[in-house]
């Protein structure tokens, strides 16, 4: 492998861990990323001539320790802050010196994320870009804003981290209960971006679906009694079991209810029934174990080779009680529809607000689908014509090219 894919390569795999190992024992957020900034430019200029290093994630720990510390000299920062990096100093060398890997403190930075003191509507944006690497794009993507009012966001949220010295220690076991939420959903929406692209062999992103799911069993560790982890296991573990029945063997893209089930892999599909089936002990509900449940429908058809519409459409109207995101009000008409006939399933979609819509390409994908049911082709080419413009997968853009010129 070259060299320039190999620091490529440990940038997407070991980012996030690296850089919570630095933060959690120096809360300037803003600092520790220009520092391993400045670590991966460095190893960009001196690999290439010198070697790749035996450990390339000591090496960086290394750098980026020793731009904090000569910033911190420059800086004059208290003196009180020196020996915490000199003692991260004696920690990285007997870490290089054993096969020992660098302490996963991702969760610890992620509980961070949730302190009382940040805008909780900022808590699940900044773990997601600062312990999961996902650029503000794709974040500001994800939250349906501008890019450059995320980033503004994510600069001010850091700059409180290190005004305040917010503790980068986890929460007494009692306080996680209540900090948990904006956990599940930054390791959901790494799952989804990583699973976007997970059926791209040279994706980038296709190791954010299995770090995710990782995150989410490290998880369990800290918090055994929440049915809501369990759910949200269940959930993604469904998910990973198709990813290989997305596409055909010449890359076409294979909508759910059409794939061969013999395709899926039945061992994380029971995995994910044990984990929901944890959860459902608990005796309350929630939304990641509505939507696992969902899911879990769907996999009984590799058992009795038939889709029951009629109980996810009924899981769908809990889950909108419970959390009504435009998602789930897709996934109801869709649902809808398809138990009850496309003409009620569009009469739910159409009631969602138009300026909602305007760039959620699910919504667009079925309402030219639930059209096309009605043969209302001029409104079925309309519809999907905005859904291919919304879509970034090519497979995706060619299979909804296909329906919307095939009767």
């Amino acid at each position: 492998m070259e060299t320039h894919q190999v620091i490529e390569q440990t940038a997407r795999d070991a980012y996030g861990r690296l850089l919570s190992y630095l933060a959690v024992n120096w809360r300037d957020l803003q600092a520790v990323e220009d520092a391993m900034g400045d670590a991966f430019l460095a190893a960009l200029e001196t690999w290439p001539r010198d070697g790749i290093p035996d450990k390339p994630e000591a090496w960086l720990v290394t750098t980026a320790r020793r731009r904090l510390i000569d910033r911190s000299r420059r800086a004059r920062i208290s003196e009180s802050a020196l020996p915490t990096l000199l003692a991260m100093s004696e920690d990285t060398q007997r870490l290089i010196s054993s096969s020992t890997d660098f302490p996963d403190e991702r969760l610890r930075m992620m509980f961070l994320c949730t302190h009382p003191a940040i805008d909780p509507v900022m808590r699940t944006p900044l773990m997601l870009q600062t312990v999961l690497g996902i650029d503000a794009a794709r974040i500001a993507s994800a939250f349906i804003i501008k890019p450059s009012t995320m980033s503004q966001r994510l600069t001010r949220a850091k700059a409180k981290i290190r005004a305040e010295r917010l503790t980068f220690e986890m929460p007494d076991p009692e306080e996680i209960p209540d900090r948990l939420d904006p956990v599940l959903e930054a390791i959901y929406a790494a799952y989804g971006s990583g699973w976007d692209e997970a059926a791209t062999a040279d994706s980038p992103r296709r190791k954010l679906a299995e770090e995710a799911i990782y995150l989410g069993k490290l998880l369990l560790r800290f918090a055994p009694r929440e049915p809501e982890v369990y759910g949200l296991l269940a959930l993604m573990l469904h998910c990973e079991a198709r990813r290989e029945a997305r596409h055909d063997q010449e890359g076409n893209y294979i909508p759910l209810s059409e794939q061969d089930c013999s395709r899926w892999e039945r061992g994380l599909i029971m995995e994910a029934e044990g984990y929901l089936n944890i959860a459902s002990q608990a005796g309350t509900i929630g939304r990641f174990q509505l939507m696992a449940a969902i899911q879990s429908v769907h996999a009984q058809r590799l058992w009795n080779g038939r889709i029951e519409w009629e109980a996810i459409a009924q899981l769908y109207e809990g889950l909108i009680r419970l959390n009504p995101t435009l998602g789930s009000l897709v996934g109801r008409a869709a649902s809808v529809a398809e138990a009850y006939g496309a003409e009620r399933g569009i009469a739910l979609l159409e009631a969602i607000p138009t300026a909602e819509v305007a760039g959620y390409q699910p919504y667009w994908a079925l309402a030219g689908h639930l059209y096309k049911r009605m043969h209302r082709q001029e409104d079925a080419r309309s519809a999907y014509s905005r859904a291919i413009g919304l879509s970034t997968d090519v497979s995706v853009r060619q299979f909804l090219n296909r329906q919307a010129y095939e009767n």
